[in-house]
């Protein structure tokens, strides 16, 4: 139901954007597209994911615990969507700091509805890791959406991950919120992959992805076997976060603000380097499914010694990279 939501208004939405201006305008030199693209992807990414579970929600008989988190998760992605929308219409878009202000309101929705980091205490504690952890999580996807296809890709392998994961637990609404944001991701990214009906999500589609994919990282038992499981939301949101990080620490060493955009994002370095731009997709999509597997792999196995081992593996491959990327030359 989301796919298909998401697959019939997208190409609406492309026609609604040109006829009232919204587009994603080329003016300064950290976009990388050359003409003029619509925004407004992200709306029929969020009506899907939204009719889709509310669709779901009176054809099934949802248990009160999964009723009350979706309802949660409806409540701060709304807040989310009117954020990325309001930034998306607006010439210049919204500053940082009136968006950071939102996406706190947004991630206390969610620990209102106790969707939160469970196994920290003083809970005060808690709720402030789980409030920088929902916002950290937003802007990683947010940031990654540099190029066609690499957010909305990663999204939807992270979506089918957080799923697969959570089968065997009691958090039903994991199960169908993961479901419903990976088919509308689905419907979109033909269209944003697409020359003749290109399309981007905006702010409006890589906020409200970035949020369900926070909520669904911390309704999820990763522990059952080892408590080095607690990690594997790192490991399935690991390309994001591990951009965000990169850039945050390059930027710094420059003296520059992490808040303000450039060219020194891990695809735009290997784009540099010489790599098609496919060729970056595939490898940014094998790398995250490898993650994620990774991930999976984790929260099934009981030796703590194994655990540690490919936590360690993945560490020093990511400092590795990282000092690889570093020296390739970007024009900031």
């Amino acid at each position: 139901m989301a796919l298909g939501v998401s697959a019939i208004l997208t190409p609406v939405m492309r026609k609604i954007a040109l006829r009232f201006h919204i587009l994603d305008r080329p003016i300064t030199d950290v976009k990388t597209h050359k003409k003029p693209v619509p925004y407004l992807g992200g709306v029929a990414i969020a009506s899907g994911l939204a009719i889709s579970l509310l669709g779901v929600r009176f054809l099934t008989d949802f248990p009160t615990g999964t009723l009350h988190a979706l309802q949660g998760i409806f409540a701060g992605s709304t807040i989310i969507f009117l954020v990325g929308l309001a930034d998306d219409c607006r010439v210049g878009g919204l500053r940082y700091k009136q968006k950071f202000l939102f996406q706190f309101a947004a991630a206390i929705c969610l620990i209102a509805f106790d969707i939160r980091i469970q196994f920290i205490s003083p809970s005060w504690f808690a709720d402030l890791l789980t409030a920088v952890w929902i916002v950290a999580v937003i802007n990683a996807l947010n940031i990654i959406d540099i190029m066609d296809g690499l957010s909305s890709g990663i999204g939807i392998i992270a979506s089918l991950g957080f799923l697969f994961i959570s089968l065997p637990s009691e958090e039903i609404y994991v199960n169908f919120a993961a479901a419903a944001l990976a088919g509308a991701l689905l419907g979109f990214l033909p269209f944003n992959l697409s020359n003749r009906w290109k399309i981007f999500m905006g702010d409006t589609g890589s906020l409200v992805m970035g949020f369900v994919l926070a909520a669904l990282s911390l309704g999820t038992s990763y522990s059952q076997f080892n408590n080095l499981g607690i990690f594997c939301p790192i490991l399935i949101l690991g390309i994001p976060l591990y951009d965000t990080f990169l850039v945050t620490c390059l930027r710094l060493n420059r003296g520059m603000s992490p808040f303000l955009g450039s060219r020194d994002h891990f695809a735009l370095r290997l784009e540099t380097y010489g790599f098609l731009r496919k060729e970056i997709l595939v490898m940014s999509y094998a790398a995250s499914l490898v993650l994620t597997l990774v991930a999976y792999e984790v929260t099934t196995i009981t030796s703590i010694t194994y655990a540690t081992g490919l936590y360690s593996a993945v560490a020093l491959t990511a400092l590795a990279l990282g000092a690889w990327l570093a020296r390739i030359p970007v024009n900031h």
